[in-house]
């Protein structure tokens, strides 16, 4: 199937590594023009020396004029604006609430939430001026079931859902689509950090946390970032003109 998303402009945020890099490389295989912004200094050189269709700016997400930086170079490099991907965000702290400090939970919703928020209020002006506009905030299955021990990161992608679903309904009429990607247990080096977190906590071996976590999902398989990626693409594409609004699950069937 032709996707047509060829000369869209996209920022992806956190794009360096991970569920954002295999974003990033997918949309420029579909002959988008992307540009990444991540707070990994090593990473985007990385990127430099693997990727050199992709262009990058260092940002922390979490500082407000670091992301108006941002904002004031791709844009003009990429020649407009048409998909901004939220993608960034943290993993925050493991444990009972009354063990989680005030600053470590600041610092999860800020990355996790307020972070979309200081990107959309500046993608949208340009949005506005596209015929193929849309924005992907990627939230988490723990935006929708919760997660015991990891309140801050589930209070945090709940808040995603409620900023995706606002935004569809008040940018709807300039014809820009928001949706939310809600990924379920995604194969990776913060996956393993957080279940190995979980195993400190509960006095359990990885292998028995792993075990436990992958059999809450029919499939019981881990979600790699491609998949996420192979949905993006899609999303973002002309056959999904009618899509926004929405919270969509990539997880496996996850039922815990």
């Amino acid at each position: 199937m032709e996707l047509d998303i060829r000369g869209l402009r996209v920022i992806v945020t956190a794009g360096a590594g991970g569920i954002g890099l295999a974003i990033a490389r997918a949309l420029v295989q579909e002959g988008a023009r992307v540009h990444v912004c991540d707070v990994d200094d090593q990473a985007l050189k990385a990127l430099a020396d693997t990727d050199s269709g992709i262009t990058a700016h260092l940002t922390n997400v979490a500082d407000r004029d670091a992301v108006s930086a941002l904002f004031e170079r791709a844009v003009p490099a990429l020649g407009g604006l048409d998909v901004l991907v939220n993608n960034a965000g943290i993993s925050g702290p493991t444990g009972p609430v009354e063990a989680i400090s005030p600053d470590e939970w600041d610092r999860c919703i800020d990355l996790c939430l307020t972070s979309q928020f200081r990107c959309a209020r500046l993608a949208v002006p340009h949005l506005k001026e596209s015929a193929n506009a849309s924005i992907v905030n990627i939230s988490s299955a723990a935006g929708r079931m919760g997660f015991p021990f990891r309140s801050p990161y589930a209070s945090a992608k709940w808040g995603v859902l409620g900023f995706t679903k606002s935004l569809s309904r008040e940018l709807g009429e300039y014809g820009i689509r928001v949706n939310a990607i809600l990924p379920g247990i995604v194969e990776g080096d913060r996956q393993r950090r957080v279940l190995a977190e979980r195993a400190r906590h509960t006095q359990r071996g990885f292998e028995e946390v792993e075990a436990e976590m992958l059999s809450k999902a029919s499939l019981r398989r881990y979600v790699t970032p491609q998949h996420i990626a192979d949905y993006v693409a899609f999303l973002i594409s002309p056959r999904c003109m009618l899509v926004s609004g929405q919270a969509i699950s990539i997880d496996g069937d996850l039922q815990a």
